[in-house]
C-alpha cells in the first residue's frame, strides 16, 4: 500500500483541497481509502488575486512568477498539514489552480494551473506529480475532464447506469454504462457548463463581498426564476456544442455574470430571484446535456463537489431529472467533497507506475497517455547521483 497526497483547488479559488489517500493494488484494480481530507482556505488576498487573472486581469511576468510560487507555498503547506498524525505520504499528486483553460478549435489546446510541481517536490521533500493536463493536450484531446477513469475504477456498477455530476466552479459528467469498471469502453465525459462560477460571483456582488457562497442555496431558495432570462441563456453556442468539450471560468466567469447581471437588471429582477435564475440555468443546463448528448439517460446520478453540499440546487436537478434518483456519491461510499482530490491521488499513482490516465473518448486526444510530470526531491536526487 501507499500514501499519496491529492490536492486540488477549483475555479472558484476559495483553497486547496487535500486528501491523504491509503492506494493499493494495480491498473483499474484499486483499493483506496481515504485517511484524512481537509480544505486550507487561500488568504483574501491570494484568493482575488487569482481570480482576477483568471478573469483576464493582465500581468507583467515577475507578477506571475511572484502568484506561482505563493500558490506553489499553499500547496506544500497543505501537504505538509494534511500528514499530521498520519503515516507519511511517499507521493504528492498536485493538480494545480487553474488560471487559463483554451479548448482545442482548429489548434492544439491549452491550459494553465499555477503551483510548480517541482517546487511542491522540494518544499515539502515528497516526491511530486503535476501538470497532469498536459501530455492530453499535446495528443490533441482538452485536458479535460480527467476524472472519468477514476469514476469507472471506483463508483462502476455491475449492473446500473450512472452520471457522476461534479459541481465546481464549471460542472463535468462521466458517464459509466453498466460494468464500466471492467470496460471502459463506453465511458464518457465532458463539462456541462456552469456550476456554482456564476452563482459565486453573483452573492459575491450582491453581498457586497461579504459572502462568497449562497450557504445551502438558502438565499436562491426565496426567490423565483425568471424563464424568459433562462431561455436566453440556454442559447448559448456551448450548449449546442457536442462533447468531447471543455469550458472553465474563461467563459463561464466575470464576462458571462456581468451580462447576467445587465440582463437581470434590464428586467428589474430581485436578488433571490437573480439566485434563483442563476440556480435554475445550473440545473436545466445539466439536465439538457444529460437529453441530449448521452446515449441512455442514467438509472441514478452521484452529485459531488461543493454545490453537492447545496440542497437547493440539488433539488433542482433531481426536479429536471425526476424520476431518475439523484444522490452524492456519500452515499455510495466515497467522499463527494474531496472526490477530485483523491481522482488526483489515483492518477499521481498511475503516473508512478506506468498506467495512462487518459481516456481518448472523453478528452478527444488522439492516444492514451501517461498523464503528469514527475519531480524527484533533492534527496532522491542526491541519491541516485551517489549511486
Amino acid at each position: 500500500m501507499t500514501y499519496v497526497i491529492g490536492l486540488i483547488s477549483g475555479t472558484s479559488a476559495d483553497g486547496i483541497d487535500a486528501a491523504l489517500v491509503d492506494i493499493s493494488g494495480s491498473g483499474y484494480e484499486l483499493d483506496v481509502e481515504l485517511v484524512a481530507a481537509e480544505t486550507y482556505g487561500y488568504s483574501q488576498e491570494l484568493q482575488q488575486d487569482i481570480l482576477a487573472i483568471a478573469a483576464g486581469e493582465l500581468l507583467s511576468m515577475p507578477q506571475l512568477a511572484q502568484l506561482d510560487d505563493r500558490i506553489a507555498r499553499a500547496f506544500s503547506q497543505a501537504a505538509l498539514n494534511i500528514q499530521q498524525g498520519h503515516p507519511p505520504a511517499e507521493l504528492i499528486g498536485s493538480h494545480g489552480q487553474t488560471v487559463f483553460h483554451r479548448p482545442p478549435n482548429g489548434t492544439l489546446g491549452y491550459s494553465v494551473q499555477l503551483g510548480r510541481g517541482e517546487a511542491i517536490a522540494n518544499l515539502s521533500q515528497i516526491p511530486t506529480i503535476s501538470n497532469f493536463r498536459r501530455a492530453d493536450l499535446a495528443a490533441g484531446g482538452h485536458g479535460a475532464p480527467l476524472v472519468p477513469p477514476i469514476d469507472a475504477c471506483l463508483l462502476g456498477h455491475p449492473t446500473q447506469t450512472q452520471c457522476v455530476q461534479n459541481l465546481g466552479g464549471i460542472g463535468n459528467v462521466t458517464y459509466l454504462p453498466a460494468n464500466s469498471r471492467e470496460n471502459r469502453d463506453g465511458v464518457y465525459g465532458w463539462d456541462t457548463g456552469p456550476a456554482n462560477s456564476l452563482l459565486d460571483l453573483a452573492i459575491y456582488h450582491l453581498s457586497q463581498g461579504r459572502q462568497s457562497y449562497d450557504k445551502n442555496g438558502e438565499w436562491a431558495a426565496t426567490g423565483t426564476p425568471c424563464q424568459p432570462l433562462l431561455e436566453t441563456w440556454m442559447q448559448d453556442p456551448y450548449f449546442q456544442q457536442p462533447p468531447p468539450k471543455s469550458t472553465g471560468r474563461e467563459y463561464f466567469g466575470a464576462q458571462f455574470w456581468n451580462l447576467c447581471q445587465q440582463q437581470a437588471d434590464d428586467r428589474t429582477l430581485a436578488p433571490a430571484d437573480l439566485l434563483a435564475t442563476l440556480t435554475e440555468f445550473t440545473a436545466l443546463s445539466i439536465a439538457s446535456e444529460y437529453q441530449n448528448f448521452l446515449p441512455h439517460m442514467p438509472d441514478r446520478v452521484l452529485l459531488c463537489g461543493g454545490g453537492s453540499r447545496n440542497s437547493y440546487l440539488k433539488s433542482r436537478i433531481a426536479h429536471h431529472l425526476s424520476p431518475i434518483p439523484v444522490l452524492t456519491t456519500d452515499d455510495v461510499g466515497l467522499n463527494a467533497e474531496f472526490k477530485e482530490a483523491i481522482a488526483f491521488a489515483v492518477l499521481a499513482y498511475w503516473r508512478s507506475h506506468g498506467v495512462p490516465g487518459n481516456l481518448p473518448q472523453v478528452t478527444g486526444a488522439q492516444s492514451f497517455q501517461l498523464l503528469g510530470e514527475v519531480h524527484l526531491t533533492s534527496e532522491a536526487i542526491a541519491t541516485m547521483v551517489a549511486s
